[in-house]
């Protein structure tokens, strides 16, 4: 069934066009995967079929009666609602009566005002909304959340859940999906894949997570200089016809410079040539310069270099026998491993599974509950930042790579900054721009930029992948692959694990953390792998526990600090999470100044308290 048509649909948004006389269709069934580069105007292509906002020009004709569902790329508002009533927003008018049933059950607790209670159970009948309470009810238990949980206590990766969860829940014909896995771990991920394949409707989703792309499309269309393109097939195959297709666009294009070329040099010959030249020739050359003026330039890939620094110590970190803890709750359990130079190992686990501390207790950030730590010698550390705290968001690009200087030093060679940019993908007039106002693909290019122009020897990447393109991803990874010295990799995107990563330390569950030669498929293949039949329960346990004040029964000073120590930094991480969730937001460096760095000052504060805690905690327990 045709679901969508588009005819000669022409948007842009002032100079910029991003959508060019695009004509297609959409049927029933087919599962489309929207490729293009950042800013080529993907998200905007999804709001027009949502009804967000109109085209410029030409006609957006849409199936009558189809229910579509939009999924934003930008997380949920982390408010007061309950996850409950966040969800019922899903089911329009007739959610709005559940809501209010179930708002009055709460207030009601009595059965005071009998009266409104059978009107509102009479409404809800008339409209046949009752199923719908199974539905919510459904989705609570597929999440593994209580319904009265409130937005304001969840995590990045919780409130994208509960934002999927309402999408679903009016059991749409068509699903849009904007970057569907951003914030989530990679059980959730697996656990999302299984519900999309399931599902009988349309789905066209933005994404560059290459293994959900490959594991969920049957059709690939690619947003390129204002024109889409689409191919029958799944995202490998794609990229074999894409290839292809370049290749015979740059031959084209070639052949079309070398012909103008000559015009122009005829054109410009003396007096002779001129006195005798052909008026339809003339007319024709005037063709060639319009039509090169109007093509529009493939947009270039980033040259990314690193800047290696004098080998380090052939020993790079040993741990023996590892455990840690967080009060009752076994993080590490006894973990040995040997980490040598030119190792590159990728972590593996769902949120919380205690891959940050183990990575810190590595690096020697943080002392170990028990067992020891050995850091080689002549290291030098350059670190990737997922929360872009190492930016300034007041200072501009330039500045930010320069330090006072108009050169940078790579491998021995020094390259004017200007020139070190274009190899990121900054022109000049973005080269002079706030950072404020990047894109946060920029703003990750951009910190690469900061680290790869440093000498390191030992990479530690958090989530470098974020928001960063397939190109620049790809080419990321084969300066991971070809760098000499030692990389340790926490991320989700499988591919870029399988890819990178010659061994793996996965967090198996109940503090229990194993090393595998390989990465992700090859975990996989030695008996790893993540229970995904539901996502991780794990919440509503620990809603219940924080809204739990333990009793102070013990006497001793002493002892009660060290019970309500693991209550302190559960705060202090529920803290973490809400500010990261703030920062991450693409809007959140286009604020004025005094707010970001009031929520940057408030992130660096709970931080240094929660090392304090655990330091404390360290010193109670060895006293």
């Amino acid at each position: 069934m045709l679901l969508f048509r588009l005819t000669d649909i022409h948007l842009a948004y002032g100079p910029q066009v991003l959508l060019e006389k695009v004509s297609l269709s959409i049927q029933s069934g087919e599962r489309i995967g929207l490729l293009g580069r950042n800013g080529a105007g993907k998200s905007t292509f999804l709001k027009l079929l949502s009804q967000q906002f109109k085209p410029d020009a030409g006609e957006l004709w849409q199936q009558q009666g189809i229910k579509v569902a939009f999924l934003n790329q930008e997380l949920p508002t982390a408010d007061n609602r309950s996850v409950y009533d966040y969800i019922l927003e899903g089911l329009a008018d007739d959610g709005k009566l559940i809501q209010r049933y179930h708002q009055f059950l709460q207030d009601d607790a009595n059965n005071q005002n009998m009266d409104k209670l059978a009107d509102l159970q009479k409404q809800i009948e008339t409209a046949g909304a009752w199923n719908l309470q199974q539905k919510v009810d459904s989705a609570l238990s597929k999440l593994g959340v209580s319904g009265e949980t409130l937005m304001n206590t969840l995590s990045g990766g919780w409130l994208r859940r509960v934002s999927l969860a309402k999408t679903f829940i009016n059991e749409p014909d068509v699903l849009l999906l904007d970057e569907p896995t951003n914030h989530l771990d990679i059980p959730t991920i697996e656990y999302l894949e299984k519900q999309l394949n399931q599902f009988s409707g349309a789905i066209l989703l933005i994404t560059h997570d290459r293994a959900f792309l490959q594991k969920i499309a049957n059709k690939i269309m690619i947003l390129d200089r204002g024109e889409i393109s689409a191919w029958e097939c799944d995202y490998q195959n794609f990229l074999v016809f894409r290839e292809q297709q370049l290749a015979a666009e740059e031959k084209s294009q070639a052949e079309f410079d070398k012909k103008l070329a000559q015009e122009e040099v005829w054109i410009r010959q003396g007096i002779k040539a001129r006195r005798t030249r052909n008026e339809g020739r003339v007319r024709a050359l005037k063709t060639l310069r319009e039509e090169f003026s109007q093509r529009r330039q493939l947009q270039g890939k980033a040259k990314i270099t690193l800047n290696q620094a004098e080998s380090s110590g052939k020993l790079v970190i040993e741990a023996e026998h590892i455990e840690h803890s967080f009060g009752e709750e076994k993080i590490i359990a006894d973990f040995s491993s040997r980490i040598m130079r030119g190792d590159k190992i990728g972590f593996i686990g769902a949120n919380g599974a205690g891959k940050t501390t183990l990575l810190k207790i590595l690096l020697g950030e943080l002392k170990p509950s028990s067992g020891k730590v050995k850091i080689g010698s002549k290291l030098e550390i350059a670190y990737f930042d997922q929360l872009r705290l190492q930016l300034d968001p007041d200072q501009n690009v330039y500045d930010t790579i320069a330090e006072g200087s108009d050169y940078v030093e790579v491998n021995g060679k020094s390259i004017h900054v200007m020139s070190y940019l274009r190899n990121f993908l900054f022109a000049p007039d973005r080269a002079r721009q706030k950072v404020r106002s990047l894109s946060g693909g920029e703003q990750n290019r951009l910190i690469l930029a900061c680290l790869f122009s440093k000498p390191a020897n030992l990479l530690v990447l958090d989530e470098p992948t974020n928001d960063l393109d397939m190109e620049t991803l790809e080419l990321l990874e084969d300066l991971l692959i070809n760098f000499n010295g030692t990389v340790l990799l926490v991320s989700h995107d499988r591919e870029f694990l399988n890819n990178v990563v010659t061994s793996s330390i996965a967090f198996e569950g109940d503090g229990e953390i194993n090393q595998y030669v390989g990465g992700y498929e090859d975990w996989l293949r030695q008996g790893g792998g993540f229970d995904v039949s539901t996502p991780n329960k794990n919440l509503e346990k620990k809603t219940k526990e924080n809204n739990t004040k333990p009793a102070v029964k013990l006497s001793y000073k002493l002892k009660r600090e060290l019970e309500q120590l693991p209550i302190q930094i559960e705060e202090c991480e529920q803290d973490i999470k809400k500010l990261e969730q703030q920062i991450s937001q693409p809007a959140f460096y286009e604020q004025d100044h005094e707010q970001s760095s009031v929520i940057l000052e408030q992130l660096a504060s709970t931080q240094q308290r929660l090392e304090q805690h655990f330091e404390r905690w360290t010193e109670i327990e060895e006293s």
